[in-house]
């Protein structure tokens, strides 16, 4: 992940500082566990956020890239209460833009989408990115 913006899975808290940090790494990754026989969806709360005392200068970027992205998408929180709720109500897409990530948890969805020709396996092929040009808080 690069320095200053970090990403948040397990339930983080909007404008909280809450949440664990999601690795770049694969050693702590965001995990979905679907059934491609049931062709099933499920959507996980995420939040982005810079360290303190940094924001981003501009929008930040929420994307995927790998080999399997197209079956992962994003939607922006409005205040879902839960992943069954966002994963019906959300407008789903590719990619999302966010303003004013800044030191405080910044809500959005993501989305993993099973199809039924998968084979069960471990897919570490699709990164979540957030992009953005950090800079000092003023």
């Amino acid at each position: 992940m690069a320095k200053h913006i970090h990403l948040y899975m397990n339930n983080p808290t909007a404008d909280g500082v809450d949440g664990t940090e999601i690795s770049s790494d694969e050693t702590l990754p965001l995990s979905v566990k679907l059934n491609a026989s049931q062709a099933e969806s499920k959507a996980v709360k995420v939040a982005v956020r810079c360290d303190s005392g940094y924001v981003i200068d501009g929008d930040t970027e929420i994307y995927f890239e790998g080999t399997n992205a197209a079956k992962w998408q994003v939607a922006e929180d409005n205040s879902y209460s839960d992943a069954d709720t966002a994963l019906s109500m959300a407008l789903w897409q590719s990619s999302l833009t966010i303003a004013d990530v800044a030191a405080t948890n910044k809500i959005f969805w993501v989305k993993a989408t099973s199809t039924t020709d998968e084979n069960p396996q471990n897919d570490r092929t699709v990164d979540l990115i957030a992009e953005g040009l950090v800079k000092a808080a003023d």
